[in-house]
C-alpha cells in the first residue's frame, strides 16, 4: 500500500512561487499515475494536475495551465508541484493522490494579495 506525505506549503505573496513535494512509501510508486488536488475553504476538492507513471504525460486544470508544473522522481518516490505566478485564488489545502483512493494529509498554501 502507498502512503503519501505532502510538504512545501506556506504563506506567499501574490506573484510568488512555491514547490510542493509528495513523498510516497512503497516499492510500486513508479507504476502509478499521480495527481494533485486542492480544496479551498467552503469549496469542493478539485483537480489540479496529473502525471503518468513514467512522467511522459501530464495534464492540468485550465486554472493553473502555464503557471504550475507537475513532475516526478521515481528514484526518490516523490512527485512535485512547482507553482509560479501564484494568485490569491490558489489558496487551498493541496493534496497528493494515488490510485486506490490514496490521499495524503494535505499541505496548506496561502497566497496573500
Amino acid at each position: 500500500q502507498v502512503q503519501l506525505v505532502e510538504s512545501g506549503g506556506g504563506l506567499v505573496q501574490a506573484g510568488g512561487s512555491l514547490r510542493l513535494s509528495c513523498a510516497a512509501s512503497g516499492r510500486t510508486f513508479s507504476r502509478y499515475d499521480m495527481d494533485w488536488y486542492r480544496q479551498a475553504p467552503g469549496k469542493e476538492r478539485e483537480f489540479v494536475a496529473a502525471i503518468s507513471w513514467s512522467g511522459g504525460s501530464t495534464d492540468y486544470a485550465d486554472s493553473v495551465k502555464g503557471r504550475f508544473t507537475i513532475s516526478r522522481d521515481n528514484a526518490k518516490n516523490t512527485v512535485y508541484l512547482q507553482m509560479t505566478s501564484l494568485k490569491p485564488e490558489d489558496t487551498a489545502i493541496y493534496y497528493c493522490h494515488a490510485p486506490g483512493d490514496r490521499w495524503g494529509q494535505g499541505t496548506q498554501v496561502t497566497v496573500s494579495s
